[in-house]
């Protein structure tokens, strides 16, 4: 195998460079070139929750890789069909226009939704009833009030409330007769011997 120069197939041992030359100028003085962008979509999100942007990228390229442009965007878990689809139709026209091949999925979303589209007023009041703000209805009353008992709890913070004041007098006269086996007189430390 030998190695490409020049992306024109022209391999070492097959011809002269006056042969890799005529092949160039024969493929330049041609209309129709293979074309190389394609419109496809990009897979992105997490898992199980797949979003998808419609991107104009070089076909040599990996599905999530580098893109030359986002045209718009897929995402299935819309609960409305018709605005799962939103795509930009002026770039779309262009891409199409210079020659840029669209997947199969793209070509019915193209078909749906593109500018001249068969699904166009459905998608464009899906997409306005997907902007209105979300109307929550009213819950109405609740099902079940837990009913809270009140007369065992008083009857329980009246016997607390009469124990309190004979705990503190107990305290203050076991504080009293700690004090008063303190002496008062502290006594004179005695130096160390060594000094």
């Amino acid at each position: 195998m030998g190695r490409r120069y020049g992306g024109l197939g022209f391999r070492r041992g097959w011809g002269t460079l006056a042969d890799c030359q005529e092949a160039s100028e024969s493929i330049s003085s041609k209309e129709s070139l293979p074309v190389s962008v394609v419109i496809r979509m990009k897979r992105m999100g997490r898992k199980n929750r797949a979003f998808y942007r419609i991107c104009a990228t070089d076909k040599r390229s990996p599905r999530d890789g580098r893109v030359i442009e986002e045209i718009g965007t897929y995402d299935p878990f819309v609960p409305d069909t018709d605005a799962r689809c939103v795509l930009n139709g002026v770039r779309l026209q262009h891409w199409l226009s210079v020659g840029a091949l669209p997947s199969e999925a793209v070509r019915v979303l193209i078909k749906k939704y593109g500018p001249q589209g068969t699904h166009l007023a459905a998608m464009e009041q899906s997409r306005a009833k997907l902007s209105l703000p979300k109307i929550v209805p009213d819950s109405g009353p609740p099902a079940f009030v837990p009913v809270v008992k009140s007369e065992p709890i008083a009857a329980a913070t009246v016997a607390e409330a009469s124990s309190e004041p004979v705990a503190a007098e107990v305290i203050q006269t076991e504080v009293s007769v700690v004090l008063e086996a303190i002496p008062t007189e502290i006594p004179a430390t005695e130096e160390p011997a060594g000094s």
